[in-house]
């Protein structure tokens, strides 16, 4: 039997493959996966490019595509892993969802809902998760930061 840790850096490494997947439809590499008592019930990635929809953000089409696996809105008992710290909305959608858990790779300094806008922190929300941050996040950041480096090579 695996650690908690173990898992975590398992379902991380599988956020990772999503995002590799985000790459190769040159869409920014985010990845994401939703767990409920250690199965996955939906994988994501980012598709803001592709579906031509600024909410197209891997978590939020990992929540819509969970809800609808469960057929249930609420996605109670369930961790998110995601490879990139999520923005405003997306943690806004995951406590809508009533998420268990929240497990990110690298911290997003300009738009990170937990980090920079620290509103993770906020006591007043009907509704708290557990919060794991920064597994992975020397791999997760790499990714991120060699697309675009490779994206600013090909506009110059």
């Amino acid at each position: 039997m695996n650690s908690p840790l173990q898992n975590d850096i398992f379902y991380m490494r599988q956020a990772l493959k999503a995002a590799e997947h985000a790459e190769k439809e040159g869409e920014v590499p985010v990845g994401a996966v939703l767990v409920q008592n250690q199965q996955i019930i939906s994988i994501a990635f980012n598709r803001t490019i592709t579906q031509c929809d600024p909410t197209a953000h891997a978590e939020i089409l990992l929540l819509r595509l969970a809800a609808k696996q469960l057929k249930n809105p609420r996605l109670l008992e369930s961790t998110v892993y995601v490879t990139l710290e999520p923005c405003l909305m997306c943690l806004g959608a995951m406590h809508q969802a009533r998420i268990k858990r929240l497990v990110f790779g690298a911290y997003d300094p300009r738009f990170g809902a937990t980090s920079h806008l620290q509103l993770f922190q906020t006591k007043d929300l009907n509704h708290t998760f557990e919060l794991t941050d920064g597994l992975l996040a020397s791999r997760c950041a790499e990714k991120l930061q060699q697309f675009f480096k490779e994206k600013r090579k090909k506009t110059k």
